[in-house]
C-alpha cells in the first residue's frame, strides 16, 4: 500500500449531535498500564503523531494505574484542549494491597467521587466523554446514568458512555439520558457485540468503538503465548485465550490474516484493524476503534489500516474466525456483557 504518512484520517460523529473525532481513536492504557514496562518519551511522541495523523479521539480510565495513566496523558491533553475528545471511565475498584482484585461499583456517590478525581488528574473542566466502565448489576442502570446525567448538567461532563453492555442494557440507559457512545472489545477474534449491542446502538444513533481491535496485540502477532514471551507483570499472561493450549489453537486462526497481508502487502495487524472499520458499513452505524500502542511507527501503521477496504472474498475468508476461538475473553465472563446475554 504507498502511503506517505502525512494523510489525516476521515472523521465521524460520536451519538446524533456528539463531536466529530477520527474514525480511529488511541487506546492510552499500554503507556502506562497493564502491558510491562514502557519508554515514556516514545509514548508521548506518538501522542503527538497521532494528532498529525487525524487521530483526536484519546481513551483512558482511572483504574489504569490507579489514575496514573490519566495523569500521564494529562500534559498532552491540555496542550491540544480544543483539538482533542478525551474519554475516561469509571466503575472498576482496584484494592491499592492486591492490584489482581477488582471490584465493580456504579453507585451515584462512587460516580461523583471519581469524576471529580478524573477531572484533577487530567487538568481539564469538562470530561468530554465519561463512560460507565462496567457494569454493577447492584445498581439499576437508570440510576447509573441518572447520576452521570447530573455530572453533564453540572457542566462537568460533554457526553456519556457505557462500556461493555447488553443492547437492553444500552436502550434502558438511553431512555433516561442520550448515550454518544459504547465501548467494548470487538474484533475479527471476538463479535459477541453483534448479538444485541450492535442493533440496538445502530437503532439509537449510538457510535461504537471497539476497543483491543488488535486481540491486545495478538492478532497483530506481537505475541503467540503469553505466558512465554510476556513480562511477568503483563496482563495478557491473565487472559484465556492467550496461554497455553489456548494460544496454541488460536495461533492457527490467523492464518488468514497473514495470507491476506501477504498478499496486500500491508500487516496482519492493518487487516485485522481494516475488518473493524469495515463494520460501519456491514452494520450501519459510526465506528471508531481505539487500537492501544506506545510507539510512533504503530501508529502510523494503524492509523493507514482506515484506508484499507478488504474485498467480499476477504471478508468471508475471515468470517468463521470468531466462532473458532478458544478461551473466553476475560478469566471473569462477568466482566463483559456477554455474561448477561
Amino acid at each position: 500500500m504507498s502511503w506517505d504518512g502525512s494523510e489525516r484520517i476521515a472523521t465521524a460523529r460520536l451519538g446524533a449531535d456528539g463531536p466529530e473525532v477520527g474514525v480511529q481513536g488511541l487506546g492510552c492504557m499500554g503507556m502506562s498500564f497493564a502491558y510491562g514496562p514502557t519508554d515514556a518519551g516514545e509514548a508521548r511522541a506518538a501522542l503527538e503523531r497521532a494528532l498529525e495523523l487525524g487521530v483526536t479521539l484519546y481513551d483512558t480510565a482511572d483504574m489504569y494505574g490507579f489514575g496514573e495513566n490519566e495523569r500521564f496523558i494529562a500534559p498532552f491533553v491540555r496542550a491540544h484542549r480544543d483539538e482533542v475528545v478525551v474519554a475516561t471511565k469509571f466503575g472498576i475498584v482496584m484494592d491499592p494491597a492486591d492490584p489482581a482484585k477488582r471490584d465493580i461499583r456504579n453507585d451515584a456517590a462512587y460516580i461523583r467521587q471519581c469524576a471529580e478525581g478524573s477531572l484533577k488528574r487530567l487538568g481539564v473542566d469538562v470530561i468530554d466523554l465519561y463512560y460507565m466502565h462496567r457494569r454493577d448489576t447492584r445498581v439499576p442502570i437508570e440510576e447509573t446514568v441518572g447520576a452521570m446525567a447530573e455530572l453533564v448538567a453540572e457542566g462537568k461532563v460533554g457526553r456519556l458512555g457505557l462500556s461493555e453492555v447488553t443492547g437492553g442494557e444500552l436502550r434502558a440507559a438511553h431512555a433516561v439520558h442520550p448515550i454518544a457512545a459504547i465501548q467494548s472489545e470487538w474484533s475479527v477474534f471476538s463479535r459477541d457485540v453483534e448479538r444485541t449491542a450492535v442493533p440496538a446502538a445502530k437503532e439509537l444513533g449510538v457510535a461504537f468503538v471497539p476497543y483491543s481491535p488488535l486481540g491486545r496485540g495478538f492478532l497483530a502477532g506481537a505475541f503467540t503465548n503469553a505466558a512465554k514471551e510476556l513480562s511477568d507483570d503483563d496482563f495478557r499472561r491473565t487472559m484465556p485465550r492467550f496461554t497455553g493450549e489456548n494460544a496454541a489453537a488460536n495461533a492457527v486462526l490467523r492464518e488468514p490474516l497473514h495470507a491476506i497481508a501477504r498478499t496486500r502487502g500491508i500487516t496482519p495487524g492493518q487487516v485485522a484493524l481494516a475488518w473493524v472499520q469495515q463494520r460501519a458499513a456491514v452494520h450501519g452505524l459510526p465506528v471508531v476503534p481505539i487500537p492501544g500502542t506506545r510507539r510512533r511507527a504503530r501508529v502510523e501503521e494503524n492509523t493507514a489500516a482506515t484506508r484499507v477496504e478488504l474485498t467480499a472474498d476477504e471478508l468471508a475468508a475471515l468470517e468463521p474466525i470468531a466462532g473458532r476461538v478458544a478461551g473466553g475473553r476475560y478469566a471473569d465472563p462477568g466482566f463483559t456483557s456477554a455474561g448477561r446475554e
